[in-house]
């Protein structure tokens, strides 16, 4: 007998991806009783994921990672679509709703090819296509120099061990995601800021299909929740974009959300810091911040920030 599937619930058909759709699938069958086959998962080669070779910037932006899984919600054929949330773009279409956002994970960015920053020889060439990453390092060392990179973690390390750069970052979540065991070194969010919303699993599905919405409320985590809308927030009031260099972190602190961000030049030569504490419903804060920020900073910094016109 065939077992009808409760939910569909899409996924780009990347490896990290499927296995962030496989923790989606445990959790909602941990949270409701269910048996693994009544949640169906369904793979979509997104944009993002056929196109490797250039940065996500000069091809379309964050919009690569998630149109495809928007129209198969809008045609119905999947019931929520799960996403990283630093690949969902803050503004998005009305007829969508962000259902969950699981547990965070470890928002950290980890280092390979040496202990620390301060540890990279002098020179270094450093593979990233993340302007946060780049201008991050070169605030720090602008002695580096940055190599495109693309890809998925397997390409990625691939490329590094072939010699096509010295270093290379990757998220410490996704890493956890797909069995841990690569190694690298960690770096402390207190000297290395992490991408809005990193480490954070988000499902999404229409907005008026009640039903699905009462499924993904059971697992969608209130703490995590607040500190990854407080950071999309931020990165909404700023204008921000996939060509802008912001790093932002919010934590729990005493019921209050505690958020540091800090926003570059692309070269690195530019940076401002800013810090703010507000309670979690407080919508205006994150937005209080930014417009500090922008206040601060020079026009090497505003012109990549649309939320400073």
């Amino acid at each position: 007998m065939t077992i009808q599937p409760r939910l569909r619930l899409g996924t780009r058909s990347s490896p990290l991806a499927m296995a962030q759709a496989e923790e989606a699938r445990a959790r909602l069958c941990a949270a409701h009783g269910w048996d693994e086959s009544v949640v169906e998962l369904v793979p979509v080669i997104a944009t993002g994921d056929r196109i490797q070779d250039r940065p996500l910037a000069e091809i379309g932006g964050k919009a690569l990672w998630t149109k495809e899984l928007d129209q198969w919600l809008h045609e119905r054929r999947i019931d929520a679509a799960v996403h990283s949330m630093k690949d969902v773009e803050t503004i998005r279409p009305e007829w969508l709703a962000i259902a969950a956002i699981l547990p965070r994970a470890d928002v950290r960015d980890v280092l390979f090819g040496a202990a620390g920053i301060a540890d990279l020889p002098a020179g270094a060439r450093v593979g990233t296509s993340a302007p946060r990453r780049a201008a991050q390092l070169l605030h720090l060392r602008p002695d580096c120099t940055i190599v495109p990179f693309r890809g998925n973690v397997a390409t990625r390390l691939g490329k590094l061990a072939a010699g096509e750069a010295d270093a290379t970052l990757l998220a410490a979540a996704g890493l956890e995601r797909l069995g841990g065991g690569y190694g690298g070194a960690p770096l402390p969010v207190e000297a290395w800021l992490p991408a809005p919303a990193q480490g954070a699993i988000g499902i999404e599905c229409r907005a008026d299909d009640a039903a699905a919405r009462a499924l993904l409320a059971a697992i969608d985590d209130r703490s995590s929740r607040a500190r990854v809308m407080a950071e999309r927030a931020l990165l909404l009031a700023l204008g921000g974009n996939c060509h802008s260099p912001v790093a932002v972190h919010a934590r729990i602190e005493a019921d209050m959300i505690v958020m540091r961000a800090a926003l570059f030049s692309p070269d690195g030569t530019a940076r401002v810091d800013g810090e703010a504490r507000f309670p979690a419903d407080d919508a205006a804060a994150p937005a209080a911040l930014a417009q500090d920020l922008l206040a601060q900073a020079d026009a090497s910094i505003t012109r990549h920030f649309s939320g400073s016109a």
